[in-house]
């Protein structure tokens, strides 16, 4: 495994942000990403201003599974005799991915707004600590006490990752899951994309001289893709 790699795992276990970029000719796009579960107002604060983009949940499939999220193109297909517009709206021209990983947004039921630093930071770090006892729970059990503690729709979007991790999607939700799941944390991760002040996506040379600035770690996605080959076998 890459040098950069265990960097990378040591930061995340310490609760410190990493950068990753997917790859050219997909989106082009770095994301701030942290792990959930350490996820506070103060990091929040940071993706919002540095980040600039989507603040988002990525999510491991067990963990969708165990609470039965869907992906919101599913819902969108199942439900498209009732209401038309899902039909007119179904997402097959993504010029970057062959399906959208988004499935539910949430808040936790102890925000407000849901909005503020705060209110995001508690649902982002309580949906980790719930995923965390996921394997002690059994499937109904486990919607009963997502349901018990989030309430939908919500402030925070929740991305699903493919149920093979990447071998099919090299999204950053795969790329994020799989880094956390080599760092033996509740994969479940906090990401943010960067955006340039020209109206455009945060260029990957101005992403890795921010991270050399701020001493964070920049991956390229085909770095994950071969530390979680060798780590998978």
């Amino acid at each position: 495994m890459e040098s950069r790699i265990r960097e990378a795992i040591e930061d995340l276990r310490n609760g410190n942000i990493v950068l990753i970029y997917d790859a050219d000719g997909r989106e082009e796009e770095t994301d701030l990403v942290v792990a959930s579960q350490f996820t506070t107002p103060d990091v929040v604060r940071t993706l919002r201003k540095d980040g600039g983009g989507l603040i988002f949940l990525m999510v491991h499939p067990v963990v969708t599974e165990k609470f039965k999220l869907p992906f919101l193109t599913d819902v969108y297909e199942d439900n498209s005799d009732r209401y038309p517009v899902f039909k007119a709206l179904v997402p097959n021209d993504i010029p970057y991915d062959t399906k959208s990983s988004f499935s539910l947004t949430i808040n936790h039921r102890k925000t407000f707004t849901g909005i503020t630093d705060v209110d995001r930071a508690m649902t982002m770090s309580e949906f980790a600590k719930l995923a965390g006892l996921v394997g002690k729970l059994h499937d109904g059990y486990a919607m009963d006490l997502f349901g018990k503690s989030f309430r939908s729709p919500g402030h925070i979007p929740i991305c699903a990752a493919s149920q093979d991790i990447l071998k099919e999607r090299f999204g950053h939700t795969e790329l994020s899951v799989a880094l956390l799941t080599m760092a033996d944390l509740i994969p479940v991760a906090t990401g943010c994309e960067m955006m340039g002040d020209d109206g455009n996506s945060l260029s990957k040379e101005k992403a890795m001289a921010y991270a050399k600035e701020v001493g964070h770690v920049f991956l390229e996605g085909s770095e994950i893709i071969e530390a979680w080959k060798e780590w998978s076998e």
